[in-house]
């Protein structure tokens, strides 16, 4: 299988695995017990929480360990609804369903700014919906089409106002250099798995001196900022991945996702590139095709061995253009054509260029089926 769904999720590396392999059998003990092994484990937890710190140029105890990515954002979300005054939530209309679904459930109004054609932040649109806000959430780097957001100027804009920001960055953590310093960003959340680490486990950064209303409430762990057990081996894996990460930044899949690019652009008729392509995630190719269906596109493609999404995860199967899509001014039915194809590390170039060939005859299939008027059926034979 080519595996073209690092969006979603990518494969746990080897040395991550072995990381978390001793946590696992022997290393069970409560991080929160008296003895020996309990202390070794604290102080496991306690190298992974610097080893997550230095990947975003944070320091070690401004992050708080979750249990995904989800969680983080909640409870950035939790915080600032809490602990900010009257006004307004401001976000991005191409935020996360662990944004948007959030926001939409406060009892405070909140604003969703809207983007160009190309998925970034309308600036002048974002001004405006700071006049009665009480705090901003803006995506690093859209989950579907890889585009970056320009989070420096976001933040300076709200800081202007005396606004904090909130960002997540599920997806940017571990793919683009972050520096939550240069950023001036006031939270910032992360997921292990989405850089090669351990699914169930996530971070939330929490700039040191920010006032902080923990979403769990329990025994006090993470120095009172979400309680529950930590999750011993899976945090060592978040904290394994990340050193993996910096060790390796040099590399990038920009190449390999230029080149998959190129050549579907070269030999398939009809397709487009959606959003920004001078800035996005280097792994992300956001493709639409005409007179095709994603769904049938899918199926062909997975029989033939490539594995790719008609957008986020999370919203496979829910039979509905993308709702980041349709805030780009993308047509339902060019949305309802999409692919997203992403690379992890882990990826080749000779898989790249396997996988745009597999791509052009699931488009030419596709289209001879449709073309011929007989139900879509048909792309499941031979």
């Amino acid at each position: 299988m080519i595996y073209l769904d690092a969006n979603a999720t990518t494969p746990l590396l080897p040395e991550v695995l072995d990381a978390m392999l001793p946590w696992l059998r022997d290393g069970f003990s409560n991080p929160s017990g008296a003895y020996a092994g309990a202390k070794a484990a604290r102080k496991a937890i306690d190298h992974a929480r610097g080893q997550v710190a230095a990947l975003i140029g944070a320091e070690p105890g401004e992050i708080i360990f979750t249990g995904g990515g989800t969680e983080s954002v909640n409870t950035a979300l939790h915080s600032l609804d809490r602990l900010t005054g009257q006004g307004k939530a401001v976000v991005s209309s191409i935020e996360h369903s662990a944004v948007l679904r959030y926001v939409e459930g406060l009892e405070r109004s909140a604003a969703k700014v809207a983007v160009t054609l190309e998925g970034r932040l309308e600036i002048d649109n974002f001004v405006s919906s700071l006049d009665g806000a009480a705090f901003v959430s803006v995506m690093a780097a859209n989950n579907e089409t890889g585009v970056i957001q320009p989070l420096s100027e976001i933040v300076a804009l709200a800081h202007e106002r005396g606004l904090p920001v909130h960002t997540d960055a599920i997806q940017a953590a571990g793919k683009i250099p972050l520096d939550v310093r240069a950023l001036g960003v006031d939270m910032l959340s992360m997921s292990a798995h989405k850089f090669h680490g351990p699914k169930g486990v996530g971070a939330l950064f929490v700039r040191d001196g920010l006032r902080f209303k923990p979403l769990l409430e329990g025994g006090g762990q993470e120095a009172g900022r979400r309680s529950g057990t930590e999750n011993t081996a899976g945090i060592v894996g978040m904290g394994a991945a990340a050193e993996w990460m910096m060790k390796h930044s040099s590399e990038s899949t920009g190449a390999i996702r230029d080149a998959f690019e190129a050549k579907a652009l070269e030999e398939i008729s009809g397709i487009r590139v959606n959003g920004d392509t001078l800035h996005r995630l280097p792994n992300t190719s956001h493709l639409s095709f005409d007179r095709c269906d994603a769904a049938g596109l899918l199926i062909l493609l997975d029989e033939a061995g490539v594995a790719c999404s008609a957008g986020s995860a999370c919203m496979t199967g829910k039979q509905k253009p993308s709702h980041v899509q349709l805030a780009m001014g993308i047509p339902e039915e060019i949305a309802k054509s999409s692919l997203r194809i992403s690379f992890s590390r882990l990826n080749t170039m000779e898989e790249a260029l396997a996988a745009a060939t597999a791509l052009k005859k699931a488009v030419e299939k596709l289209r001879r089926v449709q073309g011929s008027g007989v139900g879509p059926v048909v792309v499941y034979s031979p």
